[in-house]
């Protein structure tokens, strides 16, 4: 009796892979057919047929459909310019699910990086997407490591966007604003200072810190539908150089954004603070929903590479990197035929990423919108399952 068995196997001989993607899976059934009808005749070449058909729809839709971009390359070359959420995008339909598909290169010393000049490739392993790199020539540090200057890897997103954002603003909680260092007195009695202008600060406690960052205390984010306290901005005003430590410590203004005044703040800087590589991301827990408060420019036309602070922080398990769909917020109307009161329904308007966290607050990045964005507009993880109403009219 002929034998046929699915998946791996073929029929009488004749091998129906699983592993085929849904770009090749059609060439492949087309050729398997022809040879099937010559050895099984039209019978068993149906059956054969409806059981391909349901295993290339399967593959198709399980594997590729809800992963890979339309369009995605089988190979690209990385030039200066691109981001790891560029490069993301032109592979997936869902950015986030990059850590999903990316096979680092365990020859490098971090394999998560990528750098201009690697090509990379999309290939098919069991079925699953994969995109590997074939990586540029780097200089040897072991048998079984190299090393790299990890300054000229392909940032996660474009450093120009979200630069002001990443040693200031902060936001603090009124705890630490209290204890924060404070200017007494300038120089000569002068009240209001600028670049080269000394004062005189009390509360310096870090007595090793050299470079300060000076701010002032700006909005108050408050929870909107709790109204708890999330904390308070810390508006950078400039940087400041320790010369004496003392009581009064003095120190010297290196650099002045606005005019500096008595009261005003201090924060002691140990490091510049850089770009963190991070993976995009869906977050840790799926049902996370927040909202966003408003922007630290106060602008109210948002679009993409607009940054946004939203009410969700570290509290949440929130982390640089995490990817959040924002939809709409429902709002009441008056119908004008009837005169009585609907709500508009939730929609997609666009996705947020997360590159700066705080202990309730943090900051993110619009890096695409269907439409404008909002103070207000809600925040999900992109894997939230309620079917909702697509801002271009779609049901998801």
């Amino acid at each position: 009796m002929t034998q046929h068995i699915y998946n791996g196997v073929g029929f009488n001989g004749f091998k129906l892979d699983s592993s085929l993607t849904a770009r090749s899976s059609a060439a492949s059934l087309k050729t398997t057919m022809r040879h099937l009808m010559s050895k099984l005749g039209l019978h068993a070449t149906l059956f054969a047929l409806l059981l391909s058909l349901v295993c290339w729809t399967q593959l198709a839709w399980s594997q590729d459909a809800p992963i890979l971009a339309a369009d995605y390359p089988d190979r690209y070359t990385v030039i200066d310019g691109d981001t790891l959420w560029g490069i993301s995008s032109r592979f997936l339909r869902d950015p986030w699910r990059w850590p999903e598909v990316w096979q680092g290169n365990p020859q490098v010393e971090n394999p998560d990086l990528i750098y201009p000049g690697d090509v990379l490739l999309m290939s098919f392993i069991d079925g699953k997407a994969t995109v590997r790199s074939l990586r540029r020539e780097v200089v040897k540090l072991l048998p079984t490591a190299r090393a790299e200057d990890y300054s000229e890897a392909i940032p996660p997103i474009d450093p120009a966007a979200i630069q002001a954002y990443l040693n200031a603003p902060l936001v603090t909680d009124e705890e630490e604003l209290l204890k924060a260092a404070y200017i007494v007195e300038g120089f000569d009695s002068r009240l209001l200072l600028g670049r080269y202008n000394k004062f005189y600060a009390r509360g310096i406690t870090d007595l090793e810190a050299k470079e300060y960052r000076v701010f002032r205390p700006g909005r108050h984010f408050k929870d909107p539908v709790t109204g708890e306290s999330l904390g308070f901005e810390a508006k950078h005003l400039g940087d400041a150089k320790m010369l004496t430590v003392s009581d009064p410590s003095k120190l010297i203004i290196t650099k002045s954004l606005e005019d500096i005044t008595i009261r005003d703040r201090l924060r002691p800087v140990r490091v510049k603070e850089a770009l963190p590589f991070f993976y995009p991301s869906a977050p840790l827990d799926s049902s996370v929903t927040g909202v966003i408060l408003e922007t630290p420019n106060r602008s109210t036309e948002l679009g993409a590479l607009s940054v946004i602070a939203i009410n969700l922080g570290e509290r949440e398990q929130m982390r640089p990197g995490d990817v959040l769909r924002i939809f709409s917020h429902s709002r009441t109307r008056d119908d004008p035929m009837t005169g009585e009161e609907y709500s508009t329904p939730e929609e997609r308007v666009g996705l947020a990423l997360i590159f700066r966290t705080f202990a309730k607050v943090s900051y993110a990045i619009i890096t695409d919108s269907e439409r404008q964005v909002l103070p207000g507009d809600i925040l999900r993880s992109p894997e939230y399952e309620k079917p909702l109403v697509s801002a271009l009219g779609a049901s998801e």
